[in-house]
C-alpha cells in the first residue's frame, strides 16, 4: 500500500537555502576555470631527431575531439579567401559600336535581330557573363580558432605532430641535403611527405626544399593555414612556431592564455 513521503523538516530546508544563496552571490566572473588537463610532447633536435627534453600543453591545445564540419568549414573559408573574383566580362551596352539596326524588322525572311551588340552576334555582348566579385565567406573568429587546435590535435593524437627545438636549418642549400634527412627519417615522398614549419624564413632550408618539392613543403608561422595542417602526411613544426600558433588561435578560451610547461 502506497505511502506518502514525510515533509522535509524546516531547517533542513532553511540550511539548503542559505547554502544555495552562498553559492550564487560568488559572481560568475571570479571563479577559477577548471583546469584543464596537460598533454606530453618530446622536443627534438633537427635534424638528428634526439630527443632532447619534455613538454607539457594544455589538453584543449592539443588533445580536442576531432570535429569534421569546422575543419570542412575552415578549410572553405580559406578557400573563399584565396578567390580572385577578377573575371569580368561586357554587356551589350558595355561593348563600343553603334546603335543602328542591322536589318529590318520584315521582309528578309530571317530572324529578327536589333544592333550588331546582340550578344547573338560574334563580338557583340556576353549575356549573363561573370562580373568582378567578392568571393569570401565568413566564419566566427572562435570557430576559425577551434579549427586550428582541432587539426594540431588530431595530427598529435596520430603521432605526426613532430616538435623540434628553434633554428631548424641546414648547413647548404642543396636538394640533395634534404632529401638525404627526408629518407633517413622517413619523411620523404614514400611516406606521405612533409611539412617543415618555422617561426622565420630559414633560407638554406627554404630554398633546399624549394628543390625537393615531391618530398615536402616548407612554410613559416605566418603564411601556413588549416589546410596545411590537413594536407601532407606529418608536420615537422619549430616550438616557438607552435606556442605562436596557439597563442594566436585561442580566443574562443580564457583570456589568459595557458602556454607550455618545459622540462
Amino acid at each position: 500500500m502506497a505511502t506518502e513521503a514525510p515533509m522535509p523538516v524546516p531547517e533542513v530546508l532553511q540550511q539548503n537555502a542559505n547554502a544555495h544563496m552562498a553559492r550564487s552571490s560568488v559572481p560568475t566572473e571570479l571563479r577559477p576555470p577548471p583546469k584543464a588537463p596537460d598533454v606530453l610532447t618530446t622536443i627534438y633536435s633537427f635534424p638528428t631527431m634526439e630527443p632532447l627534453r619534455f613538454a607539457h600543453y594544455p589538453a584543449n591545445h592539443l588533445h580536442l575531439p576531432l570535429r569534421r564540419d569546422i575543419l570542412h568549414r575552415a578549410v572553405i573559408f580559406e578557400g573563399d579567401a584565396t578567390r580572385q573574383g577578377t573575371a569580368s566580362t561586357k554587356w551589350r551596352g558595355d561593348v563600343h559600336g553603334s546603335n543602328r539596326k542591322i536589318r529590318p524588322q520584315k521582309g528578309t525572311g530571317r530572324a529578327r535581330l536589333g544592333d550588331k551588340k546582340s550578344p547573338m552576334l560574334r563580338g557583340g555582348g556576353v549575356a549573363f557573363g561573370p562580373h568582378p566579385r567578392d568571393f569570401s565567406s565568413k566564419l566566427p573568429r572562435k570557430m576559425y580558432d577551434l579549427a586550428w587546435r582541432t587539426a594540431l590535435s588530431y595530427r598529435y593524437r596520430k603521432g605526426e605532430l613532430i616538435l623540434v627545438e628553434d633554428g631548424v636549418d641546414i648547413e647548404m642549400n642543396e636538394p640533395r641535403w634534404i632529401k638525404q634527412i627526408m629518407q633517413k627519417n622517413h619523411w620523404g615522398n614514400a611516406d606521405g611527405r612533409s611539412l617543415i614549419v618555422t617561426k622565420g624564413i630559414r633560407q638554406n632550408l627554404f630554398e633546399a626544399i624549394a628543390g625537393a618539392g615531391e618530398d615536402g613543403r616548407a612554410k613559416t608561422e605566418d603564411d601556413v593555414d588549416v589546410k596545411d595542417l590537413l594536407e601532407l602526411g606529418r608536420i615537422i613544426i619549430e616550438r616557438s612556431a607552435l606556442d605562436g600558433i596557439l597563442k594566436k588561435h585561442s580566443t574562443d578560451l580564457n583570456r589568459t592564455v595557458l602556454s607550455a610547461v618545459y622540462s
